[in-house]
């Protein structure tokens, strides 16, 4: 599930949405209100239920050898074992927003100030679990992301984590 040219998606496990308004969400770090979205290449770090906490590492053009990915791997997401069933059974939906509306937000989001009316109806997104294997990419089980981040976050590849204040306590 990826945009079209000329387009950005917002993933919602919500399917009625009839319009976005901007707002401020309660973890946000800024002020103002905004419609959140991403491009293409960050669409993966949405495959999953909304609250489910994730660690997610790539390779990028300065990440030198790394053994946190497989030979061969570009890209990692891993989650806690008790959200597998959830990954399973979350009913994901994508809505295709006017890329024009948007400008970029730091190197993950794109974001819009005013109402914004989604191109068409929610898109079932699909098994979610099927979407990282088509995509190429590895999906960890992990009793605890902890670990793993630590040596995410000091290593050269490209990472990002979502929702981690919903990961188990750190061991």
């Amino acid at each position: 599930m990826r945009p079209e040219p000329g387009q950005v998606l917002h993933f919602s496990e919500d399917p009625a949405i009839t319009r976005f308004v901007p707002h401020v969400a309660a973890t946000a770090r800024q002020r103002t209100p905004y419609v959140w979205a991403v491009d293409a290449p960050r669409c993966p770090d949405y495959w999953f239920p909304r609250e489910c906490p994730r660690a997610m590492a790539w390779t990028t053009p300065t990440s030198g050898g790394s053994d946190l990915l497989g030979p061969g791997e570009t890209r990692l997401h891993a989650i806690e074992h008790h959200w597998l069933e959830r990954l399973r059974t979350t009913r994901l939906y994508a809505y295709r927003l006017p890329a024009a509306a948007f400008t970029p937000f730091g190197d993950h989001a794109h974001v819009c100030t005013h109402p914004v009316d989604p191109l068409g109806p929610a898109e079932p997104v699909g098994d979610l679990l099927a979407l990282h294997e088509e995509a190429g990419i590895q999906l960890r089980l992990l009793a605890n992301l902890w670990p793993l981040w630590d040596a995410i976050t000091t290593s050269t590849l490209g990472y990002s984590g979502i929702r981690l204040r919903n990961a188990r306590p750190r061991p």
